[in-house]
């Protein structure tokens, strides 16, 4: 017969070990899943990646098609890539939303207090990004295709077109991180969103090639970057070489990316 002392009832709540530390990948993974699930409980951003590109799209195709492309078949060919550009770069603005809600809602100060690698929320946002960003793109591309979007480039262009967009807006979201740090609600880093992306955006060759503008504008709206993103994309989507404004892309990205990325994570892990 054992002789063997019973455990007592305070046993069970002894930490026998402890335990692992949970890795960088896993946290960033695990609150880049929570970046995708609170999609569904934010109608507005579900409502910016499905309904506004169709919308914008659709209105642009059969409204202004004619007028500006000849028929809304042929425009449709100029326009779709443009629309893809336009929709991810707005929908950016997502991430800074984003992270000024935790921060009013105190999960920031919850997030620094845990044993994780504290970068993971950041790139836990971003990397959750990218599942809004390919939603908006799928809708767009399926939806240009019924309308009779025929890309030169086949699946590959358009692959290639989506990788180049996706690099831009990784780079650009950084800039939103730093806006939603600083900002005082959710609807001061929407406001802000609009003074920047409207010109932007619409002060390229979105929907209107270059040589439709004046001279004065011409040179202006050529060099922004949205510009040069536009022209790859479209591009590569219809197998012209534009190797001059990829290359362009890239450059402004990285540069975005050097100058925003060190101060949003400083302001990240500064106190309020």
């Amino acid at each position: 017969m054992s002789t063997k002392p019973m455990g007592g009832p305070n046993d069970a709540l002894v930490m026998r070990g402890r335990p692992s530390p949970v890795s960088a990948l896993a946290a960033t993974g695990t609150l880049a899943w929570r970046a995708m699930l609170k999609i569904k409980h934010v109608p507005f951003q579900l409502f910016d990646v499905t309904v506004t590109p169709i919308m914008f799209t659709l209105l642009f195709t059969y409204v202004f098609g004619g007028a500006l492309g000849g028929s809304p078949r042929s425009y449709i060919q100029f326009l779709l890539p443009g629309i893809l550009v336009q929709t991810i770069v707005f929908i950016t603005v997502y991430t800074g939303v984003g992270l000024n809600s935790d921060i009013q809602k105190g999960l920031y100060d919850r997030f620094r207090s845990l044993p994780i690698w504290q970068p993971a929320p950041i790139l836990g946002a971003l990397a959750g990004d990218l599942f809004r960003y390919s939603v908006a793109a799928a809708l767009i591309i399926v939806l240009g295709v019924i309308l009779g979007f025929r890309p030169a480039g086949g699946a590959l262009g358009v692959l290639l077109a989506f990788g180049l967009v996706l690099v831009f807006a990784f780079a650009l979201s950084w800039l939103w991180i730093i806006v939603g740090m600083k900002a005082k609600t959710p609807e001061s880093v929407m406001t802000a969103s609009f003074a920047f992306l409207m010109p932007l955006t619409f002060a390229s060759n979105v929907f209107v090639g270059l040589e439709t503008m004046p001279g004065w504008l011409r040179a202006i709206v050529r060099h922004n970057p949205v510009t040069h993103l536009t022209t790859a994309s479209r591009g590569l989507m219809h197998g012209r070489p534009v190797t001059g404004d990829v290359i362009w892309v890239f450059a402004e990205a990285a540069a975005i990316v050097l100058l925003a990325a060190p101060i949003a994570l400083r302001l990240y892990h500064r106190e309020r």
